[in-house]
């Protein structure tokens, strides 16, 4: 399966607000797996184990979405928080969303809307930043060109590895969308003694 851009927290957060004398409080976390997941949500429930209710959600690259309203009416938490991730194309994050009951029902719309804001207020929070699919390309140039294509190779990609051997080795990852105009730049600049190649696809974090 291709890769496809997607956002990502940048660090965990929490906010908070009170509708109707109910306290909202709203997590966000950056998470790597559905284990990490879930151990952040255990975490949030034994901070706020006397809580009304601790709705969440979930998406994780590669499909895994989970989401629960914890006891409130269907569709009332967990889908809103899961679409605040959805729409803002947020992916390997988790939404936590804690309420205490404060004495006055909100009625469907009151609750859609403060777990709506809930989430999207911590996910703004958290900050995010852009996983950019990249390509993993290589090749070798010998010394005599190493100080003139060093600073091309630099300015437009991450450069994960540099070897010095018989010849200068580069393994540097180019976003996807700009891989065909690097390579064709680097045969130009070495007058075609260079041959990229691309050994592989990651995310490369903007």
């Amino acid at each position: 399966m291709p890769l496809e851009r997607y956002k990502t927290p940048n660090i965990a957060s929490q906010t908070e607000f009170v509708v109707n004398r109910s306290r909202f409080i709203g997590r966000c976390f950056p998470v790597a797996d559905e284990q990490e997941a879930l151990a952040r949500l255990e975490e949030v429930r034994k901070l706020h184990y006397d809580a009304t209710h601790n709705c969440w959600a979930y998406n994780l690259r590669g499909g895994v979405m989970r989401f629960s309203d914890d006891g409130e009416p269907g569709g009332t938490a967990g889908m809103p928080i899961m679409d605040t991730l959805i729409r803002s194309n947020t992916q390997d994050a988790l939404i936590v969303v804690t309420r205490y009951f404060g004495g006055i029902l909100l009625g469907s719309g009151g609750l859609v809307r403060a777990y709506s804001r809930s989430a999207s207020d911590a996910l703004n929070a958290s900050g995010s930043c852009d996983m950019v699919p990249a390509s993993m390309v290589c090749f070798t140039i010998d010394y005599t060109r190493y100080g003139a294509l060093e600073g091309f190779v630099r300015s437009n990609s991450v450069v994960k590895e540099t070897e010095f051997l018989e010849n200068v080795r580069f393994s540097c990852l180019v976003e996807k969308e700009k891989t065909d105009d690097f390579i064709k730049e680097i045969i130009e600049r070495t007058d075609g003694r260079a041959k990229p190649v691309i050994s592989g696809e990651e995310y490369l974090r903007k």
